[in-house]
């Protein structure tokens, strides 16, 4: 059977380091970059009778990061051991939560453009919502780097806090766990919880997948992806095991619930082991750490939940007079609407301001293949250019000329750049004589104006701004002619 004749179900874990200066459970601190194994103590090391201590603005942000996403906090909430080995988890347990977490429920909203620019004029399910489960905070493990004969293990991350942000087996296809990863990402980065970089490990997902014949209600078995290092990872390698697991099932092959790593390289996923239950990690309650009542985090949390991304989007269209579109291409970084917001302190102006970030600054950024913080124009460069057009100094054709050359020297002031370039405003006598003369020159097409084909304007107009030597600025040409033959 064709993978179209199955049901796809696929759920994610996510795993969010947040942004803080010390560890879950001890004062180490949680810098990047730093030398292996130097920002470690008996805490973070699991060494006999060191005792953990929690870290209150790690679980302030995780129940900030759950309201941004709609999700409800326990009145009592409290952490567990749950049991396994590996060799980045020498203490043979991690301190995490299990039946008490900080967050439950809630839901992540699909941003249009968080899908893959291909799927993004063709979404399947429009304004889609994927369902949480829960979102519990637990300590990080150490860094494991393995070479051809041996592995290194750094303890530094060891102890990071970390949230797992659990969806409910609710996304359809990879396309959508994509916009999911990059919708989440952008929420957090929001809220200021994350940088969720995953280049640098700050966030990392796990993927549950399974496939089920139509008609059948009880889920396939489960098969769960390790090694993902980027959300086009993530993407890939469903793709894959999707039409692994379809091609298997028409052989009359049983999946089995287990763990598959992915191979870029190879580009299939590969069998590690078959998966444990949760009762093989045999939770129980941390008896180190004593339970949280939640109210007073939660009262003071929630005064501070920042505007969200879809929120400000929908502002921009009000406050801005700005399409959709280029709402959501604003706000779809939270350094790019900054940068607008500063641009744009004069709202009446705000879609003209749009039109320039979006159509130059961002072009000439995706040129060097740069981000909005790598841009050398201040914001109130792009407002002043708008303003020498609006007032008829400069024309749009020369406000282009001057941008580039504003690029190449960002500290030089646009109308100072404007007036060096030579773009000063023509003399309102002079312009008015040649549109006189164009208008003389021109019956035929006068007639056709006056005729009701006021498309030849335009022809009128570029003759005056080539007479004028590109000097007079073309709105106010044409608003001239307008009132001179119509």
């Amino acid at each position: 059977m064709p993978v179209s004749d199955y049901i796809v179900t696929i759920g994610l874990e996510v795993h969010c380091q947040i942004k803080s200066n010390s560890k879950m459970f001890c004062s180490c601190a949680t810098s990047f970059g730093e030398e292996p194994n130097s920002n470690v103590c008996p805490v973070c090391l699991g060494l006999p009778g060191a005792l953990p201590v929690l870290n209150k603005h790690a679980i302030e942000q995780t129940i900030l990061a759950g309201m941004m996403i709609n999700c409800t906090t326990p009145e009592i909430s409290k952490w567990d051991r749950k049991n396994y080995f590996y060799p980045d988890m020498p203490k043979n347990f991690q301190l995490t939560q299990f039946d008490l977490p900080l967050c439950i429920g809630g839901g992540v909203p699909l941003y249009d453009l968080a899908y893959p620019k291909e799927v993004q004029k063709n979404i399947p399910n429009p304004g889609k919502t994927v369902k949480l489960t829960r979102i519990h905070l637990e300590e990080d493990v150490a860094k494991s780097t393995h070479h051809a004969k041996n592995s290194t293990i750094d303890f530094n991350r060891a102890g990071t806090p970390l949230m797992e942000i659990v969806s409910d087996p609710d996304i359809d296809t990879p396309e959508e766990a994509y916009a999911y990863l990059k919708s989440l990402q952008q929420i957090l980065i929001y809220g200021g919880i994350s940088d969720a970089d995953m280049e640098k490990g700050q966030m990392r997902c796990d993927v549950n997948v399974s496939l089920r014949p139509h008609g059948q209600e009880e889920l396939g078995e489960k098969v769960e992806l390790k090694n993902l290092n980027s959300i086009s990872a993530v993407r890939a390698s469903l793709h894959h095991e999707i039409v692994r697991q379809a091609e298997e099932l028409d052989a009359g092959i049983a999946q089995i619930q287990s763990t598959r790593r992915w191979d870029a390289d190879l580009g299939e996923t590969q069998m590690m082991r078959t998966k444990e239950d949760a009762h093989d990690y045999r939770y129980f309650p941390e008896p180190d750490l004593l339970p949280i009542r939640t109210a007073d985090l939660v009262a003071k949390m929630r005064p501070l939940v920042p505007e969200l991304p879809h929120e400000k989007r929908d502002r921009f269209e009000s406050e801005y007079g700005i399409n959709a579109y280029d709402a959501g291409v604003l706000t779809s970084d939270q350094n790019l609407a900054n940068y607008f917001e500063e641009a744009a302190s004069d709202p009446k102006l705000g879609k003209k301001v749009a039109n320039w970030i979006t159509n130059s600054v961002l072009a000439k950024l995706n040129e060097d293949n740069s981000s909005i913080t790598d841009c050398p124009l201040p914001a109130g460069h792009i407002l002043e250019l708008v303003q020498l057009v609006e007032a008829g100094t400069i024309s749009n054709n020369q406000a282009r000329e001057v941008f580039a050359a504003l690029w190449e020297k960002p500290d030089a002031k646009p109308a100072e750049t404007a007036k060096a370039m030579g773009f000063e405003p023509a003399d309102t006598g002079a312009i008015e004589g040649i549109i006189d003369e164009v208008i003389a020159a021109n019956p035929d097409k006068v007639a056709e104006i006056q005729g009701g084909n006021e498309k030849l304007l335009n022809f009128l107009t570029g003759q005056v701004m080539k007479a004028s030597k590109g000097k007079a600025n073309p709105k106010m040409v044409t608003d001239t002619i307008k009132s001179k033959i119509l």
